[in-house]
């Protein structure tokens, strides 16, 4: 899901992950409305990083373990969900690595804001097989190179997982071209679905997409 800055994509994230009821409509879940579903059974099942992401003071494996608590304490587990943030290059560098304790208390590390991100992000994907993952605007506060290199780790992990599960990834994100290699692109506009279709449908069509495309495609080569 594309769009600028308040066209409603966290809004309609949320919603999925049943954190706010629809004023009117429904969701369905292959047929079946979400509302029917128990939320505690349907968080279980899910996987998520927001752009509000919380930065839990604790033992640096214990806040990536959260995403997961059946597996709280599963360093395999976590190894692997570092592996998937590109997270296990600054956590090496940590004084204890994985048993560092974070925060600014007496003995704690605090952590950069990419890195917390970083960190954010292995712990939604502690769970394997999720029937929806979602990613909303997850790399914010990273470099271009490793944006583009997590998000094309991330597209791969959704294809492998929707072969297994058939599970859904929503990435959503106001950098358009991070999203070209997606199935399915999503154009919200003012808390509208304006466009959908892949991103040379969507190119092809010339309109709200192709414009935003063009105009930030053009700023990141002049900038």
């Amino acid at each position: 899901m594309v769009g600028e800055y308040g066209s409603g994509k966290t809004t309609l994230v949320k919603l999925l992950n049943r954190f706010y009821r629809p004023d009117t409509g429904r969701i369905t879940v292959d047929g079946t409305d979400l509302a029917r579903y128990d939320s505690a059974g349907w968080h279980a099942r899910t996987g998520a990083a927001f752009q509000d992401f919380g930065r839990y003071r604790t033992v640096f494996a214990e806040t990536v373990g959260l995403g997961d608590l059946p597996h709280l304490d599963d360093r395999e587990r976590i190894a692997e969900a570092l592996r998937e943030a590109e997270a296990t290059g600054f956590v090496s560098r940590l004084p204890q690595g994985m048993d560092t304790r974070l925060g600014r208390s007496p003995g704690g590390v605090d952590l950069s804001e990419g890195q917390w991100q970083k960190t954010a992000l292995a712990r939604a994907t502690m769970r394997r097989e999720p029937l929806l993952f979602v990613l909303d605007e997850p790399t914010a506060s990273l470099d271009a190179p490793s944006e583009q290199e997590i998000f094309q780790r991330q597209m791969a992990r959704a294809r492998d997982v929707a072969a297994r599960t058939g599970a859904i990834t929503v990435i959503v994100s106001h950098r358009f071209s991070t999203v070209t290699g997606a199935d399915l692109i999503l154009v919200l506009d003012r808390g509208r679905l304006a466009e959908i279709g892949s991103h040379q449908e969507l190119l092809e069509l010339q309109g709200r997409y192709a414009e935003l495309y063009g105009i930030q495609a053009t700023a990141y080569t002049t900038g």
